[in-house]
């Protein structure tokens, strides 16, 4: 039955019934004789979801138009909207294994045969690949060349499957955590090095490279532990690459929950770098200091396996709430966080919502990175609320865009958000096999991708970005796309 048969049907439905419950037995009649319907529509039956009437549709309505009321949408202007053309076209890439796709994306990785001398090192270090992680424990590397032929598969990598992982250095190395809570450093085809001081599933690894000293190099993991790690990594050189050693952790976050998101952003005032951590049960965003937090004092921690060992604590800035006037304990997590790629103060944020996810585009509120001296004035209750009141203000001005992505979820849903390369939409997953783009200036729902995963499958990864396309004959074409892959076993790149 069509959509327009289906809405007629359930109108005569309603009206039928309000006739029946009215005892308007003449006009019942005449209705259902010049409707041409069977004289049994309109009864009410077992199933209490199809009993719909005309003072439901009114209380649905009302439902409906109070949580419109905490959305927001952008204003629609002519600049910085959704650009055309779009990825829209499914590609299904087959994988060497079949199993649920954790991790995916378009990442450079040196020396991918392992076998190549030092210049076929560094020509394929300048080649992008298609990387993807699946629950067998096998990480893939396919050519984004036509065909997607598969250039290697690694096994013996992590003895459980890898969650997250990140390339830096133009892929010269590869850090990558596992559910078993362990990181992993890899150089090509060779594991230099391993750590365990996750106790369980590590979730996410970020890096950043220093500015002041570009030999050093942050990396950042979350576990669910309720802690976050920070590493030191110093690479002077490519000559050092065999004997790079991940080390001890300089610093660790411990948190009341369980982390969700990481992101090393730079302060937009003193470039210095700053780490952002969302967590479980929470609607703030957290800024921890980097360098401090590396300098700071020794406290005694607990890490993987119950070995004692002498850690920082990182300090704790200040802190962004993303839901400043909610009265609510806790209304979402922010689950995803991703930076803008044209706007170093503008992350977008999938939250963990139900049934649905929301997406939240806001502009970071950088805290001071030095201590501002007390106030002389009197403090006072009223002085207290307003200061309260000024800072939810400043949050809520902050927050561009919130809205309803109608991708549902659970409560076991992994959301992710991924920006276009032009910064002009993000694209968020969901549990019913589509992948829907939503307008950054707007809050819209521009594009549904669907036809690639299979229809109620979930959709556990997707990334976006410009890909160097490799031809036949001359040089490559750089194309945007998008990349998802779920729990259906399928790896979609999508192209325009």
């Amino acid at each position: 039955m069509t959509p327009s048969k289906t809405v007629d049907a359930l109108s005569s439905a309603i009206i039928a019934r309000f006739l029946r419950s009215n005892n308007y037995s003449e006009t019942l009649k005449a209705f259902l004789r010049e409707a041409d319907l069977a004289p049994d529509v309109g009864q009410t039956s077992g199933d209490d979801t199809n009993n719909w009437t005309i003072q439901s549709l009114l209380e649905e309505k009302n439902t409906y138009d109070q949580t419109v009321n905490f959305e927001r949408y952008g204003e629609d202007q002519q600049s910085d909207l959704w650009s055309e053309p779009a990825p829209s076209r499914p590609a299904l890439i087959q994988t060497p294994t079949s199993s649920n796709i954790l991790a995916a994306s378009v990442e450079q990785w040196q020396e991918p045969r392992g076998d190549a001398d030092e210049a076929a090192a560094d020509a394929a270090s300048a080649l992008s690949y298609i990387v993807s992680t699946g629950a067998d424990r096998q990480v893939h590397l396919l050519e984004t060349a036509e065909g997607n032929t598969v250039i290697k598969s690694f096994s013996g990598l992590s003895d459980s499957p890898v969650l997250s992982f990140i390339t830096i250095l133009q892929g010269r190395y590869i850090l990558m955590t596992n559910m078993s809570g362990q990181l992993v450093l890899q150089h090509g085809s060779q594991t230099l090095d391993s750590r365990k001081d996750h106790a369980k599933y590590a979730v996410k690894v970020v890096a950043h490279k220093d500015k002041a000293d570009p030999s050093k190099w942050w990396v950042a993991t979350a576990g669910w532990d309720e802690c976050v790690l920070l590493y030191c990594l110093n690479i002077p050189d490519e000559a050092d690459a065999p004997a790079l050693k991940i080390g001890e952790p300089v610093t660790r976050i411990k948190l009341v929950s369980n982390p969700e998101s990481l992101l090393f952003v730079p302060h937009v005032d003193t470039n210095e770098p700053l780490l952002l951590v969302s967590r479980r049960d929470s609607t703030y965003i957290y800024y921890y200091q980097v360098e401090a937090a590396a300098e700071g004092t020794d406290t005694r921690g607990q890490h993987g396996g119950g070995a004692e060992k002498t850690t920082r604590e990182a300090r704790l800035l200040g802190q962004q709430n993303l839901a400043p006037h909610s009265n609510a304990w806790v209304a979402f997590s922010p689950a995803h966080m991703a930076l803008s790629p044209q706007d170093p103060g503008l992350v977008a944020v999938a939250t963990s919502t139900l049934p649905h996810m929301k997406v939240i585009i806001v502009r970071l509120l950088f805290p001071a990175t030095k201590i501002a001296p007390a106030s002389e004035d009197p403090v006072t209750q009223t002085s207290q609320a307003l200061a309260t009141l000024e800072i939810q203000n400043r949050e809520d001005a902050a927050i561009l865009v919130q809205a309803n992505a109608f991708a549902p979820q659970t409560a076991y849903s992994t959301p992710q958000v991924a920006w276009r390369p032009n910064g002009s939409g993000v694209w968020v997953n969901g549990d019913d096999g589509v992948v829907r783009g939503i307008e950054t200036k707007t809050g819209k729902i521009i594009a549904t991708l669907k036809g690639g995963h299979e229809p109620g499958s979930k959709v556990r990864t997707v990334w976006s970005g410009y890909v160097a396309v490799p031809q036949e004959e001359g040089d490559p074409i750089r194309e945007e796309w998008v990349i998802s892959g779920g729990f259906d076993k399928r790896l979609i790149v999508w192209k325009v």
